[in-house]
């Protein structure tokens, strides 16, 4: 199978020329009338420049990974063993289901090398074009999340299919469509980078993103998505059933503590004091309440009060010269 996926070095020139051209966009569409589609196409690249900026981020961590083949090699026995201790299922369980159908494991081959990006790619332009609102929070979640998996990746671990005595079998590679190069390659994502995977951890923010800003109905088919995309990475035998564990864990992390950051930062701007003191409101109750966090003393607002409402002394007439 033709690999598509870019490498870091033109993903990396990608993500800058669409951020380039998004931001000049932007600058022309504040000028004259015939540059005022700049004001809708560039914020549009723009972001587009920061979610292949991500990308490239995400295939450089993969080409960085320390440690080499035999390292990785360890780190998969551990991980193979701890899930058989706790008593996961195998991933062999999931992969006997698709091996006596080719057409299944052609499908599921092809699922795991471009629904990954495709479907967070179609989320993102949905969300930036329909719900412009929610998109900050989502392409932050996004970010978040996938540095964390990146800074994770850097220890080594193999995926199953390259972990001798599981038989597991390297699906992918049976029917001619793998995605990757020759172990040690620099060309293509790394796969030695199994942990975590950042396959299901896209995936469960795409359903996230769907289910809270949507409003159909329908909304919820989108679970299927990550359920998918979990049996596809375990079946085709390039992921671990802790590899999805821990890209769950890390998406939900993400969730809780950007709501939880939210929640504090509306407390701080309700409790807020005015910045300018020195003009007081208008109202009677409103400059009493003014005065009290001013720290003046109540004896003191009630002569202020007094002396306010004191009629002012009559100007007696002055004489003529």
């Amino acid at each position: 199978m033709t690999n598509l996926m870019l490498s870091w070095q033109q993903a990396t020139l990608l993500a800058a020329g669409c951020g380039a051209a998004g931001v000049l966009l932007v600058y022309l569409g504040r000028g004259p009338a015939a540059w005022r589609w700049g004001a809708r196409v560039g914020p549009f690249l723009r972001e587009a420049g920061v979610v292949v900026g991500l990308y490239a981020l995400w295939q450089l961590a993969g080409n960085l990974a320390s440690g080499g083949l035999s390292g990785a090699l360890s780190h998969a026995r551990w991980i193979w063993h701890a899930e058989r201790t706790l008593r996961l299922p195998s991933e062999l369980d999931v992969q006997r289901l698709l091996l006596p159908h080719p057409l299944l494991s052609q499908f599921a081959n092809l699922y795991y090398a471009i629904m990954h990006f495709g479907m967070l790619i179609a989320m993102l332009v949905w969300l930036f074009a329909r719900h412009r609102d929610g998109y900050p929070a989502v392409r932050n979640a996004m970010a978040a999340s996938t540095a964390i998996c990146l800074v994770i990746s850097f220890i080594p671990v193999a995926p199953p299919r390259l972990l001798p005595g599981t038989g597991v079998v390297d699906l992918a590679a049976r029917y001619g469509q793998s995605v990757y190069a020759a172990v040690g390659s620099a060309a293509g994502a790394d796969q030695l980078s199994a942990m975590p995977s950042v396959h299901v951890a896209w995936s469960i923010l795409v359903a996230w993103a769907v289910i809270t800003r949507a409003t159909s109905r329908w909304r919820w088919l989108v679970l299927l998505h990550p359920v998918i995309t979990v049996l596809v990475v375990v079946g085709t035998g390039n992921h671990y059933w802790a590899d999805a564990i821990v890209a769950a864990a890390i998406d939900a992390a993400v969730i809780l503590t950007q709501a939880a950051l939210i929640r504090l930062h509306r407390r701080l701007r309700a409790r807020r004091v005015p910045r300018d003191v020195t003009e007081p409101p208008t109202g009677v109750g409103q400059r009493a309440g003014h005065q009290a966090r001013l720290g003046i003393s109540r004896p003191v607002r009630r002569a202020l009060a007094r002396w306010r409402a004191a009629p002012a002394p009559r100007r007696l007439p002055q004489p003529c010269r």
